[in-house]
């Protein structure tokens, strides 16, 4: 019998959740599976968790708890557990077990993957990810002027910012979030057709063609991206210079103005509400992309449109340099 065939025998005779090592066991006492292998809970547990990533609400299973899994069938009387991203696990990770200590990226994902946070299946590398995760979130955070809620430290290390202390780079954060801050009421009180302006520029250091800046039918701006000649997407953009949130009725607005082929998107320097954002991934309708004004700062601070980035260097000590020692 195949080990998923073997799981879903067990658990339905059970008629509740079971931790894979119980589940295991069950199956190899009855004879049910086979296998020669030195740790089949490790086996089982994988093969289970890559049934739910790989064939999510098809699948027969259902994760309950850490290493606990049940029936799709019992879905109603149960609760998921949500299969986070690399970089929401490595925080939780840290917060459960660091202490205040960097750890290695090899047992940072170790730890999520055992906490059931993290689901892999067997074609992935997470080790691999998890370190090109941290690393790219730490350097997206330094291109924005942001401090990353980690730190990079040698030998394959991490940590978190917070536990730093006091620290230059704590200081610049706190210095660029009031020059974004100040960025973002600047943007307020800009003239429309400036702010207009500005957003096409902003499409147009991203790559986009820009077409038309009109008002026409609700929409402020359309572009095109052309990516090696084959590939076009067509953008339709509102632009919103609000401070209130944008409302579920401009997004049906928007979605209803789109033309073949087109893609929605709403620039506000404001925000979205609840409506609004379900609205915009309604399903069976174009979904409409939407942006809010700290996303917009933060992509115009990437792209260096309103503001200057001094860089300065800072010498340290190289501790992985064994050729003074």
């Amino acid at each position: 019998m195949r080990v998923l065939d073997a799981v879903e025998v067990v658990l339905k005779e059970s008629g509740k959740p079971l931790h894979v090592k119980d589940i295991t066991n069950r199956i190899l006492s009855r004879g049910l599976w086979k296998t020669k292998g030195k740790t089949p809970e490790v086996t089982v547990g994988a093969m289970l968790y890559s049934d739910i990533k790989r064939n999510g609400d098809a699948s027969r299973f259902i994760l309950h708890l850490p290493k606990v899994f049940g029936l799709r069938s019992w879905k109603a009387k149960l609760s998921p557990v949500k299969n986070y991203s690399f970089i929401e696990s490595a925080q939780m990770v840290f917060e459960k077990f660091g202490g205040k200590q960097p750890m290695h990226y090899r047992e940072i994902t170790k730890k999520a993957i055992e906490e059931g946070w993290l689901i892999v299946d067997k074609n992935q590398t997470p080790e691999s990810s998890m370190y090109s995760q941290l690393i790219r979130e730490i350097r997206r955070s330094e291109v924005r002027g942001k401090q990353s809620q980690f730190v990079k430290h040698g030998g394959g290390l991490f940590s978190l910012s917070k536990w730093m202390g006091s620290s230059l780079a704590i200081e610049i954060e706190k210095h660029n979030k009031k020059v974004r801050k100040e960025f973002q009421k600047r943007l307020l009180d800009m003239k429309w057709d400036e702010f207009e302006k500005l957003v096409a520029r902003f499409l147009a250091e991203m790559g986009f063609e820009i077409e038309a800046t009109k008002i026409n039918g609700g929409i402020d701006v359309r572009g095109t991206l052309v990516v090696a000649d084959v590939i076009r997407i067509q953008l339709a953009v509102q632009v919103k210079k609000w401070k209130r949130n944008v409302q579920a009725p401009i997004v049906n607005q928007v979605r209803g103005s789109l033309g073949v082929h087109e893609q929605g998107l709403i620039i506000t320097t404001g925000g979205f509400s609840k409506g609004a954002k379900e609205a915009a991934v309604r399903q069976n309708a174009v979904p409409v992309a939407l942006m809010d004004g700290e996303q917009l700062v933060d992509l115009l601070v990437d792209n260096e449109i309103g503001i200057k980035r001094r860089r300065h260097d800072l010498i340290e000590l190289d501790e992985e340099d064994s050729s003074f020692i």
